[in-house]
């Protein structure tokens, strides 16, 4: 603060050359710390500070125009311009800028005179260049930001000499003074300009060329002052062929420059548009940008030329486009975004994309430009395959007529590709590659149409509710056309017949086109009940190309199908159609329009896989009838089977087959169908879906399957050696290496007993044609070496080939299994149908075991995402769409026993589970039973308990009360649950947990009173069992839905039991060994706790006598363990206690204070001796005071010093007000137990030098205390009177003394002072 106040005294104007005080000193001072305040806040980092304080400096120097505070303002904001903080200099410039903007009466002239007086150039010391130079740059930009320099001809002038005289200063300043320059004279007027340009532009082209600043100033004088310029320099061709090889330095110095801001420099786009006001626009192109900088090799000339491509789009006609998107730039363009695929390398083409977009968005009245120029890009071609993305976002601004002329564009393109007409290009790793078969038309044909087809696709995914109906009903029948269907003979009904094929379309691009056909379909038909899918008729696009497809199926002379209709498939074909005519009848049933989208599916699938989709087809349109209410037609079946299933598990089949199909489409269909079947279903069908999640055989597979760690971390470090060889070449050789290593561990594991023994013997088979009796290897003949590498290498051959077939195997078990894995998510998408529209369908109870079992399977192994994603999804069905739904079954019939077992079942299963969050899905299962069991009325329940009851076989008795209108068998749930409690207090690693007991209590508090007894049975148990009872029974006792099913005299009888129990463990306090034991005893304290809480909110009396007793006993034990690690809370605990039975804490102690030893002192009150402390001979004599006596029962008495001021007259006031505290119900004069070690209330438990002023030691046993008794006072013990009343002993002379003093401190305030020495003075003597 010192140096702010030194600036308050030494600003501008405050003292006078006399030596008196300024006028407005007082005014100054009074918004001196403000004002100064605003300053350190304007060179902050944050963007939002430093404009709140230049907006607050404003309006402070508005109140004060003429003031002191100006020219500090201006004084303080110059010297920030040249500060060493680099990022505080534009703060302080732009507020300098502002200050000038709101204050126009400063003159520019003087505040720029004052920057350089104070970083004059050639006064400054070289080490503060540096600064000086930046502080006269940002003092001309603020001029020139404030909007008055322009105005100002003397300033500009000025600033203009200044700037270029900063230019010199290249290696600190670089150009930012001609870069600045430039700006301001693109701001000034023209006849400014014609002033100062002869000052700032020399009349020499070479001084022009030199720098791309210099050139910036030509360009910009040549659109300004064209003639004056003439009569500076004279006629300049710059792109003379002279001068071209400079504008190419120039122009990549200039993408040098702006090289990390990534933007396309100025002085490129205003040599773009001279050329094109010169009409040098083709000479531009093709020197400077084409054979200039593109042959330079040079990356950030590349992107200068992409970028000049893109902002040079809005500024050519038609025919310009053509050269400029023809020609080579656009073809390096198209090679950049085929090489860079590295996620760290730069990808300019989503700049590019955002250039393309803002073409076509501003010119949407030129539908032939933007054409030309989607058709240009869609040209560019790796070998045939478009760089541009299928899915380009740009079309959304193409106008109609643009749409509709490139779609044309495309159709045109697949039936007859026109190859020449593209710019194509190889990249070097193609042009290196040997293969023949890369380079053939053919190749090129197909990957063109592969792309054309899905680029339709796309459209009309991206602009389908924009589009136009016909123009989607062109794309929908182009693609389904070509993809199932062959012309045979033109006809003018089918205008698809009239365009004929350059090149035949191969198997695989009809494959390509019939995917792309059926991701059309999933666009259009979304979803069911959104009107996107519909035609303008009402009908589905799926009906319609239906319709289509019928029709081409009719003109058989001049269409035929790719796949050939059988007999038995076209009457397929024609009873479908039937079908949906039937269909229509039931229009107005939810039920019909998804039996409708089913089996238009279904007959599309019939074009691309007949002998599959036939028998699906007519099992299909059997359910429909069956389900409409009708019977199926003779002509179908032979006869009618009675053992024939129902139609809703044939119908549950299908949806099953079609699941097993990788379509999101038919995912979506298959889920809406059973969305409307689900009603319908019987247990039969729920079996055939519980199937695929839990198969019988899967213990089996999953036992084939299952890899051990090591092979997966082999797969897993393969893949990621092959993703990272593509990213980065540096890595190769390491992961080479790994991979060499993971190779030769799996070769290692793979060698099995029978290839050592059979190499063992070709071995000893060579050393037998070399002769028995030799020994050494080289006396082996020429042939009988030969022969051995023969058989060792048949041998190796041979086993290198079974450890591949297992390595196949091995990786096609994996594969099925993750095609399993993802069959089984798909499948779940019928159970969540099921369990969220049909919540109250007893067949949702049957689901609970198997999901249970998906979830158990698949956390212990969950390491796949696959198997995750399974987890996931079940836990999420069964959690939040199963366990906690609002709506549950309530017709149970004859399940209620069978629920029971399984709730017990569930119960134990539970507790078996290895961890805790497994047993959770199982605990929560059970409760979920236990709701619907609670929630079903039990009139055969009540029976058959009474027929069991009469027969003898079921001792329980008859539930009574709300219990006894329901189906839940409370007695034989208590007796399930409380073996699960007692096993999860008293096993050590039980998986069940205490929120999932207060689960079940809160939910069913009816069972929760018949638990109760067990947790407070185990309250004075074993350690673990006592800590998790007490926790529970801490949480249980506050829950209102337990207190409400309890009278008031249970619930007295169960809190005085539980008050019992936690009295005996208090017995024990302070004893704790062990972390368990000290764990214990704050779960004991805690319940006691919540005991008083519920005592004081019920208002219940109860006799806490012999618990005060306890307490009080276990206070010496409890203060000796005062240090021990986690003591503090236990001490917090146990005096909480206390206070509520109305013994107040005592205060801790002085590190420095000493007690004197005392004879009658309680051994709880003694200090423990300190460590650390400096010897007797280091130590300050005492001073010897007269109140150091002994007393007269030889205890010497507490000096001065340590006992406590007396209480202030408010305090003592509310002290003779107190009535003595009765602790719930504690009668005032009754004692604890003779037997128990009390400590006496006047008896102080702590020293005398910290206790509280307002202290109350009597009131703990309802004695009140004499308001001029000091706190704190040791009294000799007494025996207590019969009724536990304690007597008072009379004071002491220090005692006495102190009150006195305590007089005087309320005393007027001259009194006070001696008071307050005197105190000093007994302070002193105390701490000596």
């Amino acid at each position: 603060m010192g140096s702010r106040e030194l600036a308050e005294r030494m600003s501008p104007g405050e003292a006078t050359q006399s030596g008196a005080r300024p006028v407005d000193r007082h005014g100054l001072l009074k918004h001196s710390r403000e004002f100064l305040d605003f300053f350190w806040d304007i060179a902050k980092p944050e963007q939002e500070t430093r404009l709140a304080a230049t907006e607050k400096l404003l309006e402070y120097l508005r109140g004060r125009p003429k003031g002191s505070e100006m020219k500090y303002a201006l004084k303080r904001l110059i010297t920030g311009l040249g500060v060493a903080r680099e990022t505080a200099r534009p703060c302080y410039s732009l507020a300098l800028a502002q200050l000038l903007q709101s204050f126009e009466d400063l003159p520019l002239c003087s505040i720029l005179q004052q920057i350089q007086e104070k970083y004059d150039l050639h006064q400054v010391k070289k080490t503060m260049l540096r600064p000086a130079l930046f502080a006269n740059l940002f003092g001309v930009l603020a001029l020139f930001q404030s909007g008055r320099l322009v105005k100002d001809q003397e300033a500009l002038m000025k600033s203009v000499k200044l700037l270029q005289a900063l230019a010199q200063y290249q290696n600190h300043l670089q150009e930012q003074p001609r870069k600045a320059l430039g700006d301001i004279l693109s701001e000034v007027s023209v006849a400014t300009l014609q002033e100062i340009l002869p000052e700032v532009l020399k009349a020499d082209l070479n001084t022009i060329l030199s720098s791309p600043e210099q050139l910036e100033l030509f360009l910009l004088a040549q659109q300004k002052v064209p003639s004056k310029l003439k009569k500076l320099v004279g006629s300049v061709n710059l792109f003379s062929n002279e001068n071209v090889p400079r504008l190419v330095n120039m122009l990549k110095m200039a993408a040098s420059s702006v090289k990390k801001d990534r933007k396309l420099p100025a002085i490129a786009l205003d040599l773009l548009r001279l050329a094109l006001k010169k009409d040098k626009f083709p000479q531009f192109w093709k020197e400077v940008v084409e054979q200039g900088l593109l042959k330079m090799q040079f990356w950030p000339a590349s992107y200068l030329c992409f970028r000049l491509l893109g902002a040079a789009l809005p500024l050519l006609t038609k025919e310009q486009l053509q050269l400029v998107l023809r020609g080579d730039v656009i073809r390096h363009y198209g090679e950049h975004v085929c090489t860079a695929k590295l996620p760290k390398q730069f990808k300019f083409a989503p700049e590019m994309e955002d250039y393309v977009g803002t073409f076509l968005e501003g010119c949407q009245d030129d539908p032939e430009r933007q054409l030309a120029v989607l058709v240009a890009f869609s040209s560019v071609t790796n070998q045939g395959l478009p760089v541009a993305p299928t899915f380009w976002r740009v079309v959304r601004f193409l106008s109609p007529l643009a749409l509709q002329g490139y779609v044309a564009w495309l159709r045109d393109m697949f039936l007859q590709p026109d190859l020449d007409s593209l710019v194509d290009f190889s990249t070097n790793n193609q042009k290196k590659a040997q293969d023949a078969s890369l380079h053939v038309p053919e190749r090129a044909v197909f990957r063109l149409r592969k792309w054309i087809i899905f680029r339709l696709v796309s459209i009309v995914d991206s602009l389908h509710l924009e589009m136009e109906e016909a123009l989607t009903a062109q794309v929908a029948r182009f693609c389904l056309f070509h993809a199932f269907f062959v012309t045979k003979k033109p006809t003018s009904q089918i205008p698809e017949t009239k365009q004929p094929l350059s090149f035949p379309l191969e198997s695989q691009a009809r494959e390509a086109a019939s995917s792309a056909f059926f991701s059309l379909l999933q666009t259009l038909s979304m979803q069911l009940k959104q009107a996107p899918d519909q035609t303008q008729g009402g009908q589905p696009w799926t009906y319609h190309l239906v319709q289509f497809a019928d029709l081409l199926l009719n003109h058989s002379h001049n269409v035929s199908t790719v796949t050939p209709f059988s007999a038995q498939q076209r009457q397929a074909w024609d009873r479908m159609l039937q079908t949906l005519k039937e269909l229509e009848a039931h229009s107005s049933e939810a039920r019909a329009a998804a039996f409708q989208h089913l089996l238009l599916l279904v007959g599309i699938h019939l074009l691309k896989s007949p002998a599959e989709s036939c028998d699906l087809l007519g099992d299909i349109q059997t359910c429909i009838r069956k389900s409409l209410g009708e019977k199926p037609r003779g002509s179908r079946t032979k006869a009618i089977d009675p053992q024939e299933p129902p139609w809703v598990e044939v119908l549950v089949e299908i949806l099953l087959a079609l699941l097993a199909q990788p379509s999101h489409l038919m995912r979506q269909v298959a889920r809406s169908v059973f969305g409307h079947i689900c009603s319908h279903l019987t247990p039969r069908a729920l079996q055939l879906i519980l199937d695929v999640l839990n198969p019988e055989t899967s213990e089996d597979e999953d036992h084939v399957v299952v890899t051990d760690d090591s092979d997966e971390r082999r797969l897993k470090g393969a893949e990621n050696k092959s993703e990272d060889s593509k990213d980065s070449r540096s890595s190769e050789s390491e992961e080479e290496s790994e991979g060499e290593e993971s190779e030769e561990e799996e070769r290692d594991g793979d060698v099995d007993q029978g290839f050592r023994e059979q190499l063992m013997s070709v071995l000893q088979a060579g050393k037998a044609l070399g002769g028995e009796d030799s020994e050494d290897e080289e006396e082996l003949g020429d042939e009988a070496m030969m022969a051995l590498d023969q058989s060792l290498a048949s041998l190796f051959a041979e086993q290198k080939l079974r450890v591949q077939a297992r390595r196949d195997e091995k990786n096609k078990l994996q594969k099925e299994k993750a095609l399993r894995r993802d069959f089984q998510i798909r499948v779940l998408d019928l159970v969540e149908v099921l369990v969220t529209k049909q919540p109250e369908n007893a067949l949702v109870l049957e689901l609970l075991e198997p999901l249970l079992s998906i979830i158990r399977r698949s956390l212990r192994s969950s390491s796949s995402k696959q198997e995750q994603d399974l987890l996931h999804k079940t836990a999420r069905i069964f959690t939040h769409h199963l366990c906690r739904a609002r709506r549950y079954c309530h017709d149970l019939g004859e399940r209620a026993e069978a629920l029971h077992a399984q709730v017990e079942r569930l119960v134990q299963q539970a507790g078996r589970q290895p961890d805790s969050p497994t047993a959770l899905y199982h605990f929560n299962a059970s409760l979920y039973l236990l709701r619907v069991l609670k929630g079903n009325t039990a009139e055969g329940c009540v029976r058959e308990t009474r027929e069991k009851q009469k027969a003898g076989t079921d001792p329980s008795p008859m539930p009574t009360g709300p219990q006894a209108a329901s189906c839940l068998d409370l007695n034989l749930v208590t007796r399930v649950y409380s073996s699960a409690l007692s096993s999860f207090l008293t096993k050590r690693n039980s998986p069940l947990t205490v929120p999932m007991f207060l689960s079940l209590f809160s939910r069913h508090p009816l069972l929760c009173k018949s638990l109760l007894p067990i947790l407070v049975q185990h309250v004075t148990g074993p350690v673990r069992p006592r800590h998790q009872a007490c926790l529970l029974l801490q949480k249980t006792l506050s829950m209102r839905e337990v207190r409400s099913c309890f009278e008031d005299p249970e619930w007295k009888q169960l809190m005085g039991q539980v008050l019992a129990k936690v009295t005996e463990n208090l017995r024990v306090l302070g004893e704790a060994q062990t972390k368990a034991e000290h764990q214990q005893a704050l779960s004991s304290l805690e319940l006691l706790n919540a005991l008083f809480r519920t005592y004081k909110q019920e208002k219940l009396t109860l006799d806490l006598t012999v618990l005060l007793g306890v307490l009080q006993g276990q206070q010496q034990s409890l203060q000796q363990g005062a240090h021990s690690t986690g003591s503090s809370r236990l001490h917090d605990l146990y005096w909480q206690a206390m206070k509520t039975l109305g013994v107040q804490r005592p205060k801790l102690e002085k590190k420095g204070a000493k007690e004197v030893p005392s004879a009658t002192q309680s051994p709880i009150s003694k200090k423990r001796k300190k460590k650390g402390f400096l010897p007797e001979t280091k130590k300050r004599k005492k001073r010897k005071s007269e109140d150091g006596t002994l007393a007269e029962d030889g205890t010497p008495a507490a000096t001065s010093g340590s006992q406590p001021s007396s209480m202030g007259r408010k305090k003592r006031n509310r002290t003779k007000a107190k009535v003595p505290a009765q602790a719930y119900g504690t009668p005032a004069a009754k004692s604890p137990a003779p037997g128990t070690p009390t400590l006496s209330p006047s008896t102080p438990a702590k020293s005398p030098e910290r206790q509280k002023k307002n202290q109350k030691p009597s009131q703990a046993n309802g004695a009140p205390r004499s308001p001029v008794e000091p706190a704190g006072q040791k009294q000799p013990q007494k025996a207590l009177p019969k009724k536990g009343v304690l007597g008072k002993s009379p004071l002491s002379a220090l005692a006495q003394k102190k009150a006195r003093l305590s007089l005087v401190i309320r005393s007027p305030s001259l009194l006070q002072s001696g008071a307050k020495k005197k105190k000093a003075q007994l302070r002193k003597a105390g701490k000596s």
